[in-house]
């Protein structure tokens, strides 16, 4: 019988912390969306429609990166304090890859990374 592999992601717009679950919880990668306030400044120096542009290249990239570390796991919970989350719940439902992980979305807040390992590992135990 196959192991279920089981992973939480804590996301907001600016990282995403990638955290494994087995016995226990352990975060295994963080990812950087890579748009800093300093690229927000000079882009919206140049124009807003700019800044856009290059934010939304910058999200996509971010959510691409995080969708290929995803890859192994059957069952994973989203969560976080900011839609980033629902905005890349989307875009796994419409990539095939991701039609056999079971994917949760769960509202959460700014937690420290124990916190974060503590949720993700109540969260598996429970289900």
């Amino acid at each position: 019988m196959e192991s279920v592999k089981k992973a939480g992601v804590w996301m907001d717009h600016a990282s995403a912390e990638i955290i494994a679950f087995s016995k226990e919880a352990k975060t295994i990668r963080v990812i950087s969306s890579g748009f800093t306030l300093q690229d927000e400044h000079e882009t919206r120096q140049r124009s807003e429609s700019g800044m856009h542009n290059k934010q939304q290249q910058r999200e996509h990239a971010y959510f691409e990166e995080i969708a290929a570390a995803l890859v192994p796991f059957s069952k994973v919970v989203l969560f976080g304090p900011t839609e980033a989350k629902a905005a890349f719940y989307n875009l796994l439902r419409t990539d095939a890859h991701f039609d056999a992980i079971a994917i949760e979305l769960v509202n959460g807040d700014y937690t420290t990374q124990p916190q974060k390992e503590a949720f993700v590992r109540d969260y598996f135990k429970r289900s």
